[in-house]
């Protein structure tokens, strides 16, 4: 697994824990670079999404409700929610991360995080976003 697939891993595991526990994402990313939990440090690019997602969070939630045809935000799976929103603001707000290997990683950490369907889901979601990439940030 390379950094950023696990950077990736770890900012959904916090945007997961920080929804289950209702408490706010900046704060739990704060205590976990304070205090990590596990041998590693938080690596920087976990940090950089975390921030990221939580600043344009209102507006990935908006695309992804309008876009998931039949499905609110809240009738998907938590992981789901995550990743989609962790490769929501990869495609839309990071210029450093082609639009591609945000998608393929989205979906391999659904196929290793989360249900049998939703590599399938999140591939399909995060493949609209990126074709109406032009139009959403016109």
């Amino acid at each position: 697994m390379g950094a950023r697939t696990k950077a990736r891993k770890r900012a959904a595991d916090i945007l997961f824990e920080a929804e289950q526990r209702g408490i706010d994402p900046l704060k739990l990313l704060a205590d976990r670079v304070a205090v990590p939990h596990s041998e590693a440090a938080v690596p920087q690019y976990t940090v950089d999404i975390v921030e990221g997602v939580v600043a344009y969070r209102d507006r990935i939630d908006e695309v992804l409700e309008t876009y998931s045809q039949g499905w609110s935000l809240q009738r998907m799976p938590a992981v789901d929610r995550a990743l989609l929103r962790i490769g929501s603001w990869e495609v839309l707000f990071n210029d450093e991360v082609p639009d591609a290997v945000a998608l393929d990683e989205a979906v391999d950490l659904a196929g290793d995080l989360s249900t049998d369907d939703s590599p399938a889901f999140v591939n399909g979601l995060l493949g609209r976003v990126k074709d109406l990439k032009p139009t959403l940030l016109a």
